[in-house]
């Protein structure tokens, strides 16, 4: 499982001495019956592990349960509330200042976090930096550098995307089926109300037949240069 924790010593750490950390958050919901509960933390784990080594960052181990309250209808979702997340969030960035870390960077890989955005606001406004990543712009932007075929809003959940992601970093997770998985809802405007049984019984919104391991390498590849910029803002 060295795609989701981080193995660094006490001496590595201090010896690496970085002033940003990164901090995965995923969740346990479900993604179709091809991609494992864990898709969400495994993709937020794989994007820290990369800008971190990429950077010389400090990798903090990820969250693996969040707000996938949308999901319910599906067996082995498990969610927290939203306030929990804050809360949970809020002393893991306390406790990284009082080891010396002055920024931190969110990694979100579950688009239903919406609270990750709130906190990361909150924080700034009280001059503890903080970040939030990827932005819808840089998933715009590493779609674009992969050829990708859909748009953010068509792929919404266990497509294209996120099955190119596994396919390359770690192809095991992928099971059977998602060559003939594609579902498409593009008018979801009651989501919030009835969630996503709603749209779809399979709970796939998407089009996972068109992944490639070669989509999801170039996919990390715009994610961890695209990275740069947000160091260079939460330094400044």
């Amino acid at each position: 499982m060295n795609y989701l924790l981080p193995t660094a010593t006490a001496t590595d750490e201090k010896q690496r001495n970085a002033q940003v950390a990164v901090l995965p958050i995923g969740s346990f919901e479900q993604h179709g019956s091809y991609l494992p509960l864990i898709t969400d933390t495994v993709i937020a784990s794989i994007i820290a592990k990369e800008v971190a080594k990429t950077y010389s960052l400090l990798e903090l181990p990820p969250i693996t349960i969040s707000c996938s309250h949308e999901h319910n209808a599906w067996p082995g979702t498990v969610s927290i509330s939203a306030r929990t997340l804050f809360a949970v969030v809020d002393d893991v960035a306390d406790s990284a200042r009082r080891s010396g870390v002055s920024a931190l960077v969110l990694v979100n890989g579950h688009g239903g976090n919406y609270v990750l955005s709130n906190i990361v606001q909150e924080a700034n406004s009280q001059d503890n930096r903080m970040a939030l990543f990827p932005s819808g712009q840089d998933w715009k932007d590493a779609r674009a550098a992969a050829c990708l075929e859909t748009t953010m809003h068509e792929d919404m959940h266990a497509g294209e995307l996120e099955t190119s992601i596994l396919l390359y970093a770690c192809p095991e997770l992928v099971g059977d089926g998602y060559e003939t998985a594609d579902w498409t809802a593009n008018d979801r405007r009651h989501l919030l109300v009835q969630g996503m049984a709603a749209y779809t019984s399979s709970g796939v919104i998407g089009r996972p037949s068109l992944g490639s391991a070669d989509k999801g390498k170039a996919i990390l590849a715009s994610l961890v240069h695209g990275f740069a910029d947000v160091l260079r803002v939460i330094k400044a």
